[in-house]
């Protein structure tokens, strides 16, 4: 009998990284969410970890993708292919599993969009799929007490969107989703190496030098590092240095539009939940908490004190998790619609 219970999902469907977490067995996978296809006959070659190692280096006839695109689906077909790929993984016995699946998707989700993600998570074989905006499932997996009268500030930054929400009384208050975030950070660090290194690199190089190197404000004792890539006049590989400075230098425009945000949506929260958010913080989740720095920028620009959820990565996919796990007790932070298109 526990089989049949315990089958019920909750996916974090990002634009980075795709997380699945399974009723009573926590978070199975966590694969970045790339698909690689070969174009002749359509088929998936490979999903997750196995496809993001053949990202920039395939050739001709198979094309290695991300089939979603600032939080949302960019390409229908192999975000269903990914998320059957990830089902049947946790699920070994497939003609048994027709899951309920919790998904999380951006606050400022369109319901076309929405529509999509809904149909794909069918297509994958889902019996019911409800959805769940990030920021709150961010803030339930962060252990914000959402259900209180008390302001609570997240901002979750992700591959495809920045989520910036107050929460309370287990719904948001304000709440702003921009369309900045961990890949606009790779895609400045190869605009700035190609303007002032002359060096071309790829989506992948960028995110290491991200990783390595990248912070949001100056702290001691930083490091420098090696970047290669392809010299942009004699077409050879090159090698260049580069400082943590130059990096944070090349980072500056998306993140003041991610700081700004958190601005924003300060600028909009009632005075009272306002003096909330002043004693207990800002939490910040998702993969871009993790930039060095980037707390105490917020930090700086705002005065409010800023917190690093305890595990920022999965806090989305707990989150969502505690949703199926508490199916009842949380049925009013999923976003109510309930037709099957």
């Amino acid at each position: 009998m526990n089989s049949v219970i315990g089958r019920d999902l909750a996916v974090d469907l990002g634009t980075a990284n795709t997380l699945v977490y399974v009723r009573r067995r926590g978070v199975l996978v966590d694969e970045p969410s790339v698909v690689a296809l070969n174009d002749a006959s359509g088929e998936v070659i490979a999903v997750g970890h196995d496809a993001k190692k053949m990202m920039g280096r395939t050739p001709d006839e198979i094309t290695a993708l991300r089939p979603l695109k600032d939080g949302v689906i960019a390409d229908f077909e192999a975000t269903e292919q990914m998320l059957r790929s990830f089902i049947a993984r946790v699920h070994r016995r497939r003609y048994f599993a027709k899951p309920r699946m919790v998904i999380c998707v951006p606050s400022s989700i369109t319901p076309v969009e929405q529509r999509a993600v809904k149909e794909a998570g069918y297509q994958a074989g889902a019996r019911r799929v409800y959805v769940v905006e990030e920021p709150m499932a961010a803030a339930i997996g962060a252990g914000l007490p959402v259900h209180e009268p008390t302001g609570n500030m997240v901002v979750d930054v992700g591959g495809g969107t920045t989520e910036v929400a107050v929460i309370s009384l287990g719904g948001i208050v304000t709440s702003l989703s921009i369309r900045t975030a961990g890949d606009d950070l790779d895609h400045a660090i190869i605009a700035w190496l190609k303007k002032e290194h002359g060096l071309m690199v790829g989506e992948r190089t960028a995110e290491d030098v991200k990783i390595q190197l990248g912070s949001a404000f100056p702290a001691p004792g930083e490091p420098d590092g090696e970047v290669r890539g392809r010299d942009l006049v004699s077409g050879l590989p090159r090698t260049v240095t580069v400082s943590s400075a130059d990096v944070r230098k090349a980072l500056d425009e998306p993140l003041h539009a991610i700081v700004d945000a958190v601005r924003v949506t300060l600028d909009q929260t009632p005075p009272e939940l306002a003096g909330d958010i002043m004693d207990r913080g800002i939490v910040l989740t998702g993969g871009g908490a993790l930039l060095r720095g980037l707390d105490e920028r917020i930090r700086h620009e705002t005065g409010m004190p800023v917190h690093v959820a305890d595990d920022p990565l999965v806090s989305v996919a707990l989150g969502a998790g505690r949703c199926v796990e508490e199916f009842e007790a949380l049925q009013q932070v999923l976003v109510q619609n309930h037709r099957r298109f």
